[in-house]
């Protein structure tokens, strides 16, 4: 079990665990860093490490952190559906549709649609394979929406907007359906079902400082770029005057004072390795972006439980029930 310790930030208790994972459609890319609280009241974060078996990824944080202790888990996934989309499909309330497709209801909705004739409200993602020849605007059309319908408000205020694919496009770099939806079959919908894990979804089942209860796990959607700015980085920043960017690993070795910075100034204590992990940009392996945003997507979560960055969730009830929020995004 992991100590725990009765201080509080202003407004939120301090869960016992706290994890943040940077998702991908591949296994390979899937990485957590974690964070625990110790009997001083400070977080100590660890190294990242892969994520593992999916299926089982919430029971596992539940035995790391004992029966007692608040677990608080971000994923770098949506959590959520474009409200435009959900009113079509007679979807009240993202959490009971999870529930309905956990018991086997809309069997379709996790089935890629390979033509564009599968695809509908029912079977909304595509395409299954190769997009050759396969043209956004016309899934848009037989799916009967404009792009700008199929982003979330939160995705809207994102900083660097035009990096995300619409949710149900599952194709290209910048694609995140084909990630959400392995997440939400292989760990959500799971979760929800087992009972004995207390799971909430934030915001949906409300408020963060009302969900943060001794024994619980809770989940909230996360976007690490997001985080650069509350915790001082740049990621323009390059010794070498060449290029830059999170992908490059001198632009995160760059980021790594910055950071350290950012722990000593919030009483964060960090692991040996992960200093050294921070100081040589996660290393020149092509893993290292993975590792670089699980970091700092924890980092960015520390900040609003230590309460310098508010929650954000917005007080529209239909954003809290049906599309969801960016943990740390001012509403």
């Amino acid at each position: 079990m992991i100590a725990r310790h009765p201080a509080e930030s202003p407004s939120l208790a301090l869960p016992g665990l706290v994890v943040h994972a940077d998702w991908s459609t591949g296994p390979t890319k899937r990485w957590m860093t974690q964070a625990v609280l110790g009997t001083t009241g400070r977080y100590r974060l660890s190294p990242p490490e892969p994520v593992g078996e999916t299926t089982m990824l919430l029971r596992r944080l539940r035995d790391t952190a004992g029966t007692t202790d608040c677990v608080l888990l971000g994923f770098d996934f949506p959590i959520g559906l474009p409200i435009a989309y959900a009113r079509r499909a007679g979807i009240d309330n993202f959490l009971t549709l999870l529930r309905e497709l956990a018991e086997g209801a809309r069997p379709d909705f996790f089935r890629v649609a390979t033509r564009l004739s599968e695809v509908g409200l029912d079977r909304p993602f595509f395409p299954q394979g190769d997009a050759t020849g396969l043209k956004r605007a016309d899934f848009l059309t037989t799916l009967g929406f404009t792009k700008d319908e199929l982003y979330r408000r939160c995705e809207r205020a994102r900083p660097a907007r035009a990096a995300a694919a619409p949710l149900f496009w599952t194709v290209g770099g910048n694609q995140v359906g084909k990630a959400a939806l392995a997440a939400w079959r292989e760990v959500l919908c799971p979760g929800l079902l087992d009972r004995s894990l207390d799971l909430a979804i934030w915001p949906f089942a409300g408020p963060l400082a009302s969900l943060l209860a001794p024994g619980r796990i809770v989940v909230a959607e996360t976007y690490p770029a997001e985080c650069y700015v509350h915790l001082g980085l740049d990621l323009r920043r390059t010794p070498t005057g060449g290029k830059s960017g999170k992908r490059v690993q001198s632009s995160r070795a760059a980021n790594g004072p910055a950071f350290i910075a950012w722990a000593a100034a919030n009483g964060v204590e960090l692991d040996a390795r992960l200093a050294d992990e921070l100081g040589s940009g996660f290393g020149p392996n092509e893993n290292g972006e993975d590792r670089f945003d699980a970091t700092v997507g924890l980092a960015g979560m520390l900040n609003v439980i230590l309460g310098r960055q508010p929650s954000g969730e917005p007080d529209e009830e239909q954003i809290c029930r049906l599309e969801g929020w960016i943990l740390g995004q001012p509403g």
